[in-house]
């Protein structure tokens, strides 16, 4: 770099380094012959476009100028009060219109979380395997990260309480807890009642703040599954809840939201007007058109049936074609599949060229959804974007990787 302006950025700016999701997405864009299983992307051909052109012509005739003017920071009330009825019919959360703000995506909300929370040296306590983005804006902000294993209940809450009673002991006490409970990223688990029940009596018995990151709730295949949200079992207003409506209707309209504690909610929107002044307000009525008829719902549902056969078909090709020495967890929900290869000296970061190239298959390294860093052996596969039979073939092909290199 010119160093007129490496002198320039500050030390985390230096210290940044590309998005391995982002950057596989542009590769495998180029490359048309690659089968990707990099990004968490929604299947494009189930895009909503007719409903969504109607409703956009509907909200710029009936809205007028106020869908294309600057709006309130906290999001259109409208909206608000349309996300209320919908958290509470669907997620069984009682939130008051007052106390939502409206985002950019949910990448903003974890960026407002990092903002508000954290200084350089601060204790924050996550998942291990947890999401890549959430690591890396912690991080950016000067979090020491603290990772807690998991099981096929979800985080192991025996071992986050001990943890945080040995931090608190180092006079470390953590800023806050940062889980995805339901169908997690990268992981697939879906953490049980009883731990989600455990989790909040431990931030109550030591004043802990818990961020619950919920994208994929949604998208649960199994009945019997226990999808409670957090924020509906919190009785003390602990729980900062997130969610995103990229998963559920179309990423590129970009908004999220957050159900934040009564007392905080002043300040975080203070914050967010410093950051973008306010999410777009055209695409704010337009979610708002979307969730008043009904059309996400019923979105959600026709989603559902299409993403459980593309699990299905990647556990069942994974069952087949996989080495004995590998494990993967068999999701009840989401988009994820994470999977470890117990064999000496496979790194999967290193072999991703080999993957690509000679392969012509991508998978995203597990290296970085690991706090501390462990993980080397590891990959998460996305079954969103690819056809049941893509799936199969990609999985072929990952399976001689595997056994080959």
């Amino acid at each position: 770099m010119d160093p007129r302006f490496s002198d320039l950025l500050t030390p985390a700016v230096k210290a940044l380094r590309a998005s391995e999701i982002r950057e596989l997405l542009k590769l495998v864009k180029r490359a048309k012959d690659i089968i990707s299983f990099a990004g968490g992307i929604p299947d494009p051909k189930y895009f909503p476009r007719k409903e969504l052109v109607e409703i956009t012509r509907k909200v710029i005739e009936e809205y007028g100028d106020y869908s294309l003017q600057y709006s309130e920071t906290q999001g259109v009330m409208e909206l608000r009060e349309a996300l209320a009825d919908f958290l509470y019919r669907v997620r069984g959360i009682k939130a008051d219109p007052e106390n939502i703000l409206v985002t950019t995506g949910s990448q903003q909300s974890l960026d407002i979380v990092a903002r508000a929370f954290i200084t350089p040296g601060s204790k924050v306590i996550t998942e291990s395997p947890s999401y890549l983005a959430a690591i890396g804006v912690f991080k950016l902000a000067g979090a020491d990260l603290v990772g807690i294993k998991m099981d096929g209940k979800g985080m192991k809450t025996l071992v986050l309480e001990e943890t945080v009673k040995k931090l608190i002991e180092l006079r470390c006490k953590p800023k806050f807890i940062y889980t995805i409970p339901v169908a997690q990223n990268p992981g697939g688990v879906t953490m049980s009642l009883e731990r989600k029940k455990h989790l909040l009596e431990i931030a109550s018995q030591h004043d802990l703040l818990i961020v619950e990151d919920d994208p994929y709730s949604y998208f649960v295949f199994d009945e019997n599954a226990d999808i409670t949200a957090l924020k509906a079992l919190d009785k003390e207003d602990r729980v900062i809840y997130i969610s995103t409506l990229s998963k559920i209707l179309a990423p590129g309209i970009r908004l999220g939201w957050m159900v934040i504690p009564k007392e905080l909610t002043r300040r975080l929107e203070l914050l967010k007007q410093y950051l973008d002044l306010h999410s777009p307000t055209l695409n704010q009525y337009i979610f708002t058109e979307a969730l008043r008829t009904g059309l996400v719902e019923k979105h959600i549902k026709k989603l559902k049936n299409v993403y459980k056969v593309k699990r299905d078909t990647m556990i069942s090709a994974m069952d087949e074609y996989f080495p004995s020495y590998t494990w993967y967890s068999r999701p009840i929900g989401g988009f994820f599949v994470f999977t470890y290869v117990f064999k000496k000296n496979f790194d999967s970061r290193k072999l991703m060229n080999v993957a690509i190239e000679k392969y012509k298959v991508a998978y995203v390294p597990g290296q970085g959804f690991h706090p501390d860093g462990s993980g080397a052996n590891s990959m998460r596969l996305s079954f969103s974007y690819p056809d049941p039979d893509t799936i199969r073939e990609g999985i072929k092909r990952l399976a001689r990787l595997i056994e080959e290199v």
